[in-house]
């Protein structure tokens, strides 16, 4: 009997998963077990005498629970306590049966990040050989991501002011925004991308400080003698082999591991039907921006410049670009991403392992994208109409932030906060689209590694690589 293909069982997972978190929808109740399990776990013990004057109360919505919750506790203080309530208060047991499965996934994705990232640019580096053949990859490298950040960013301005989708919009449609965490700013980001302590990078997951360190470690590898550069050149060699076997083997559970992510992203939303319509025309504009970017400008990127077949290259990305849209995380996606970059689409070790860490990291096309459309939706939804040159701003800061930005889910809220200032528009207007921003974060996840993938078969091919999805 013929397996059916990695990328069909990901839509298949799919699929289930969206019509299994419709039909089981979240709702939360607070119950003496559930403040029993909190007691025992040693919570708040006035948390705990809190909560117990709604014992009994059951709330079809995450929005109703904290509309009834918080005026009790206190703003200050149901914003301390925010997720210990939200977490006792949640009630769906069918999508308990199977989210830890979407856990024990997303956990093994992360596991190889480092591993793998390491292993992969020391190895890439070394075997690339002299500090000109370097430079000219790392020139070609952040010219392809600065490129085609630009591109998606004013095609989302071009979209946002020909559709006009804040104009009108419901400003009682606004939620509170709350931990949504700070942006350091980009001169603090480069000082950081030296460490102080390169194991204390590792531990705290820097991305571009260990990027940093592993080209730094990997160029002097070959400056070192005969010997000793070519026994730490095979362990790295060795090393990024085991990774990538290890990598095909987490492979084979992504279906299920998708199933139990999306399940409960789909059975968590609030009324998803009400939300669309609501949002409509946001959301129209901000995937209309995205499916041009990933589907007319980076194939015809494709095409022209890398003579390369897009639609090729897209059939053999499937299942990375599917994890990033369940995931909603492209560093997590990574390890695929490389795994279906070499093996489908033919780009040696040597380009994907500096390129597309690189990317995951700094390369954000959708992303970018999505906070020039946000941040004019805003000024739209107050009336404040922004001149060429503040939307000029709002291109370029949305472009530095996008570097800033961290491989994970909902990261670009933060940097839509840093355009808003920018501008000087007012930074509650956040809350306006934060009720959809998990669904977006998904496409434009996608949009990301998209766009990476692509930039490392441009690059391979611009090498003289002989490519698998060359037209």
């Amino acid at each position: 009997m013929k397996k059916i293909a990695l990328h069909w069982q990901i839509l298949i997972a799919l699929v289930l998963a969206i019509l299994y978190g419709m039909y089981f929808n979240t709702s939360y109740t607070i119950n003496q077990t559930k403040l029993d399990k909190m007691e025992k776990a040693g919570k708040d013990s006035v948390l705990i005498s809190n909560l117990s004057s709604f014992k009994g109360e059951t709330w079809d919505t995450k929005t109703a629970l904290i509309k009834d919750i918080k005026p009790e506790f206190g703003a200050e203080y149901f914003r301390q306590h925010r997720k210990d309530i939200i977490e006792a208060a949640y009630d769906n047991e069918a999508v308990s049966y199977i989210s830890w499965m979407g856990d024990l996934f997303l956990r093994a994705l992360k596991m190889l990040i480092i591993p793998l990232i390491l292993s992969s640019i020391v190895s890439g580096v070394a075997n690339i050989g002299s500090g000109d053949n370097l430079g000219r990859l790392g020139l070609k490298t952040i010219g392809y991501y600065l490129m085609t950040s630009t591109f998606a960013i004013v095609t989302g301005l071009l979209l946002v002011n020909l559709i006009k989708p804040g104009v009108g919009a419901d400003l009682s449609l606004m939620q509170e925004v709350e931990d949504l965490g700070e942006y350091k700013g980009l001169g603090q980001i480069l000082i950081e991308i030296v460490p102080e302590n390169i194991f204390e990078a590792l531990t705290n997951s820097n991305m571009l400080s260990i990027i940093f360190f592993a080209i730094l470690f990997g160029f002097f590898i070959t400056r070192v003698k005969p010997k000793p550069k070519q026994t730490l050149t095979d362990f790295f060699n060795a090393a990024f082999d085991v990774m990538m076997k290890i990598t095909l083997w987490v492979i084979r559970f992504t279906p299920l591991g998708i199933f139990g992510i999306v399940a409960k992203v789909v059975a968590d939303q609030d009324n998803l039907g009400q939300l669309v319509s609501s949002m409509g025309i946001y959301m129209i504009t901000v995937l209309g921006a995205l499916l041009i970017h990933a589907f007319i400008t980076l194939p015809l990127l494709l095409r022209v410049v890398g003579k390369v077949n897009p639609f090729k290259h897209l059939s053999a990305m499937t299942t990375p670009v599917l994890t990033a849209f369940s995931t909603s995380s492209s560093g997590a996606t990574l390890p695929l991403t490389m795994t279906a970059t070499e093996e489908n689409s033919g780009v040696s070790k040597k380009i994907t392992s500096f390129t597309l860490p690189l990317g995951a990291t700094i390369n954000m096309d959708g992303t970018a994208l999505y906070e020039c459309v946000a941040a004019m939706f805003i000024a739209q939804a107050y009336g404040i109409d922004l001149t060429i040159t503040e939307q000029i701003v709002v291109v370029i800061t949305a472009l530095l932030a996008s570097v800033g930005a961290a491989a994970i889910p909902m990261a670009g809220l933060v940097m839509i906060t840093v355009i808003l200032s920018a501008v000087g528009l007012p930074l509650e207007g956040v809350g306006l689209v934060l009720a959809v921003d998990r669904i977006l974060d998904m496409f434009r996840t996608a949009t990301n590694v998209w766009s990476d993938s692509c930039g490392s078969t441009i690059i391979a091919s611009s090498e003289g690589e002989d490519l698998k999805v060359k037209s």
